[in-house]
């Protein structure tokens, strides 16, 4: 049974950044999140994101931690 639920637009905006697609409900977003606490693991969005970055260093289009601190002036210990 449908029910309507309120929730403030703090909330709203950050359930809508969790949406893969414009018609995604905010049922189905509800569940993906609900889902991903319960088993545990990545959701997919983290998984592309993980390997999207595994590709970046692949491909040389990262930089070394201590480059990036230099850089700005932070002092960087190993």
């Amino acid at each position: 049974m449908p029910t309507t639920i309120q929730i403030g637009t703090k909330t709203l905006e950050r359930l809508q950044y969790y949406k893969v697609y414009g018609k995604e409900s905010y049922d189905e977003i509800l569940n993906k999140l609900i889902d991903t606490i319960e088993e545990g693991e990545l959701s997919s969005f983290a998984i592309e994101g993980i390997l999207r970055g595994m590709e970046d260093v692949k491909a040389g289009k990262v930089k070394a931690i201590q480059a990036v601190a230099r850089k700005f002036g932070i002092a960087f210990e190993e």
